[in-house]
């Protein structure tokens, strides 16, 4: 990072550096109010303050965008409009409540553990974003209790700022427009759907008093979700589904939970039941809740770390997996507005532009989400100007193009990009994956959802794709069938893994029973031959007993008879071994696994005994951790070996030998036992590891073996995924064709409305259109589009105009000029360059405007001056 602390004088430094303070006794517990604002922003702060009540417990930061070369005297202006006490910020100064702090001219500012930090600013003055800085460290640092505020002001500034508040449930409020000396912050902020509260400055403060009263009512302590009313929310997500279509019963009832008491908050609701009823007598504040659980939050390559790692690790991977080219495809799943498609889109790219590969590649982004505003948002390319901040000057230049409202993603990056709605947990997945991205949406989804998403990604995947997760996200119970790139960034590779032992659950398998099918008719058939017939004889007579478990002790495979060494257990179904296995085992069986997966060696425990007394078999027990092939590898294979019982002492030895023979045994048990205390402290400080990093994989599984007709199912949900990969891509192309078919009729109707005759020439100077009225100067027809303009005739007297108009490509530089056409008819023709939208000479544009009035008029006047200049000389020549 550019940016570096502020270095003030050492005096101002003592007086700002708060004493130190035990961690148990620094209030971090009140609301901070992130205050925005620009030109015209003194007017609406002091509006602003005045109305905040006294003793509110809350502290104001407020940001504004200060010119750097003069002394800031805002705090001196403010002082005369509040009783609280304002501070211009000086570096590392703690905040505390009933207190206003003024960020100092020429500096950013952000906030860590309730202490202002201030670093010199590191881009040009044109280009700063201070609010945007400052309000994304406020939504880090107070979460819930963040507070963002929009007053006037010119640009876009605050509005990414605000997007990180709203995603860490925090308060975010907008000047009322119309009250605005400058709307343009104002009307961005509320323009991207980010605002909760919109009204005048002087009302802001008591609409936010009256939201954190009402969230403290709501939000007491002592009371957990279990204690609430869960009926009614329950009938809340009711409604939801019946507005919407959409289920949020799989989602984690906090997290949703959370949502509607904000909703509650801004309307000081303080019971649930209550909201209820409010939400029945108000349809449109349930489309604002299903608002509010989609938590549209997203930005430019969000971890650019994460992101650095797939640019340098993954894509490159993918292309040296497919030397000869071709076409790679991508799904951005949950992908809000459209920034993490086209930052992998720009990341591709790059890469491209980086490794410089032999073959050619192309790569297809397919990204949904469920807001179908978003969708179209994401659809349009167009994003505000403070995406500066996250987005480097080089890849702005590079990829998008800068207008009048912000920036706008180039062509080459938009067409890589198919957008569509889709309900993840509802419709067909997109299949035959190189990339799939879900990063920041698995979090909101119950564990049992998560537990049905995570195989059908690996499922969507070819052998060897990529899955790219949020930072806060993990592969649960599935880690074994991905391989990471970078764990760190949440960068995992698909490899290939037995069958699970639950069949893979589809979408609209999600909320339904499947009904259990028969394991012999899920069984495939073989066809019987010799070979196999053979193999299956060696394998059930003359080779060991066998079992294949995964790193867990679940069962995946089993050769030979085992029922001497296993059974299974009472109760319900469980395939785990270390639940079957035989008494006289268990023990050193548990004893032996942690140090087969440790060790990567075969490790043999010899002379065990299993079963009864009287028809009791002596054994020898062989694991073996296996590294090869990749499917297996991470596997143990537990081999069973039957020996022969040690020889049993004749009647007649003496009793010293006895003796010995009782010794030995003795020692032979006191070695057993040290070796399998040795093993139990080695296994419990290895569980004591595992416990603190795999929670989820050392859950037991307690689920039925039991093999699907994949083939079948995978087929018919393939051909549901082809079927909408078309929908969308016909969604698309008919969006685009609406577009277009708009774009063509005003264009029409301006060039119509004007009057003006209008050729447009290609680079050839051929017709490639014209408007009505051509065909009086020129004889063209509709069928003369494509045709040289110089071997059309016309009635102007202009032979020159096809050199002109190859001037004018040759030099850029418009010409005009007033040409005479029969009839006495007079034009004023210009020509000018074609620009395209990315800003490419694509031709010349004719214009011929006819001034034939204007030139009687001239006529008339030239030969009125005449007449009265020749009866001015009469009288002198009589004289």
């Amino acid at each position: 990072m550019k940016n570096r602390p502020d270095s003030d004088n050492g005096n101002d430094r003592a007086n700002s550096i708060p004493k130190e303070t035990p961690a148990d006794k620094v209030n971090l517990s009140f609301p901070i109010v992130g205050i925005g604002a620009s030109a015209g922003g003194l007017e609406a702060l002091e509006q602003f303050l005045r109305r905040v009540p006294e003793g509110c417990g809350m502290a104001f930061v407020i940001i504004q965008h200060l010119d750097p070369t003069h002394k800031g005297i805002m705090a001196e202006l403010l002082r005369r409009t509040t009783g609280m006490k304002v501070h211009q910020v000086r570096d590392r100064m703690r905040v505390e409540p009933d207190c206003v702090y003024v960020i100092p001219p020429n500096r950013d500012m952000s906030i860590l553990h309730g202490v202002l930090h201030l670093f010199e600013p590191a881009e040009p003055r044109g280009l700063r974003l201070p609010i945007d800085f400052f309000l994304r460290s406020l939504a880090e640092d107070r979460q819930e209790l963040s507070i963002g505020v929009i007053l006037s002001g010119m640009g876009s500034d605050g509005t990414m700022g605000l997007r990180a508040i709203k995603e860490k449930a925090g308060l975010t409020l907008v000047q009322e427009p119309a009250s605005a000396k400058f709307d343009s912050m104002p009307r961005t902020a509320i323009a991207a759907g980010l605002a909760d509260l919109v009204a005048p400055a002087e009302d802001l403060p008591g609409k936010i008093v009256d939201y954190i009263r009402h969230t403290l009512i709501i939000n007491k302590p002592e009371l957990n979700l279990e204690e609430k009313d869960l009926s009614a929310l329950e009938k809340v997500l009711i409604l939801l589904r019946a507005q919407s279509g959409q289920d949020f019963s799989l989602y984690k009832k906090n997290t949703v939970y959370r949502r509607i008491e904000r909703r509650m908050g801004l309307h000081q609701i303080n019971r649930i039941a209550t909201y209820v009823r409010y939400l029945q007598e108000n349809p449109q504040e349930v489309e604002l809740l299903f608002k509010e659980l989609l938590i549209g939050v997203t930005s430019f390559f969000r971890d650019p770390e994460a992101w650095a790692h797939l640019q340098a690790e993954g894509i490159p991977a993918l292309l040296a997996a497919h030397p000869a080219g071709g076409t790679l495809r991508a799904w951005s799943a949950g992908c809000s507005t459209g920034e993490e498609a086209y930052s992998l889109a720009i990341a591709f790219k790059e890469v491209l532009e980086k490794v410089k590969p032999a073959g050619k590649f192309t790569l297809q982004i397919f990204a949904t989400d469920l807001d179908r505003d978003a969708i179209d948002k994401a659809r349009q390319g167009r994003f505000p100007a403070n995406i500066a901040a996250d987005l480097s000057a080089e890849r702005l230049s590079r990829f998008f193009i800068r207008d009048e409202y912000g920036y706008r993603v180039r062509k080459e990056i938009r067409e890589m990009v198919t957008f569509a709605t889709q309900n993840l947990i509802m419709d067909p997945p997109f299949t035959k994956l190189d990339i799939l991205i879900c990063r920041n949406l698995l979090i909101y989804l119950a564990p049992e959802l998560q537990k049905k998403v995570l195989p059908l990604f690996h499922y969507s995947l070819n052998p060897g794709g990529l899955l790219f997760l949020g930072s806060s996200e993990s592969l649960g119970t599935l880690s074994e069938n991905f391989a990471p790139l970078n764990l760190k960034s949440r960068l995992f590779r698909r490899r290939e893994s037995v069958p699970a032992a639950q069949p893979l659950a589809f979408p609209p398998s999600f909320f339904v029973h499947q009904p259990e099918v028969s394991r012999e008719s899920m069984m495939a058939k073989p066809v019987a031959n010799l070979q196999s017939l053979a193999d299956q004889l060696l394998l059930q007579h003359f080779s060991p007993p066998a079992v294949l478990v995964n790193h867990t002790g679940d069962i995946l495979y089993i050769s030979g008879r085992t029922g001497k060494y296993l059974e299974p257990a009472a109760g319900k179904a469980n395939w785990n071994v270390f639940a079957m296995v035989r008494e006289g085992l268990r023990f050193e069986l548990e004893s032996a696994f942690p140090r087969a997966l440790r060790h990567k060696e075969p490790v043999t425990v010899k002379g065990l005994r299993v079963g009864e007394s009287a028809a009791s078999q002596t054994i020898d027990l062989t694991l073996q951790s296996i590294q090869e092939p990749e499917a297996l590898k991470g596997m143990v294979m537990i081999v069973f070996q039957d020996v022969a019982p040690p020889e049993k002492e004749k009647p007649g030895r003496a009793k010293s030998a006895a003796r010995t023979g009782r010794e030995l045994e003795l020692e032979q048990e006191l070695r057993h036992m040290r070796e399998a205390l040795q093993n139990t402290r080695e296994e419990m400080q290895s569980s004591q590891e595992e416990l603190k990093s795999t929670n989820e994989e050392l859950q037991s599984t307690n689920e039925e073996l039991q093999s699907t007709n994949e083939e079948l199912m995978t087929s018919r949900e393939e051909m549901q995924s082809l079927n909408e990969e078309l929908q969308t891509v016909n969604a698309e192309q008919q969006s685009k064709m609406d577009e277009l078919s708009r774009m063509n009729n005003d264009m029409r109707n301006l060039l119509n409305s004007t009057e003006i005759v209008t050729i447009f020439l290609d680079n050839d100077l051929h017709v490639r259109r014209f408007t009505t009225g051509a065909n009086k100067l020129f004889n063209l027809i509709p069928g003369d589009v494509g045709r040289p303009l110089s071997d059309i005739t016309s009635d102007l007297v202009y032979p020159e105009m096809t050199e002109e108009a190859r001037e004018v490509l040759r030099t850029l530089v418009f010409s005009e000029k007033q040409i005479a056409a029969s009839g006495k008819r007079w034009f004023r023709v210009r020509i000018m360059p074609y620009r395209t939208i990315e800003d490419v000479i694509g031709g010349v544009v004719i214009t011929f405007t006819d001034i034939s009035a204007a030139k009687a008029l001239e006529e008339d006047l030239r030969e009125e001056i005449a007449r009265l200049q020749g009866e001015r000389a009469a009288p002198g020549k009589e004289a």
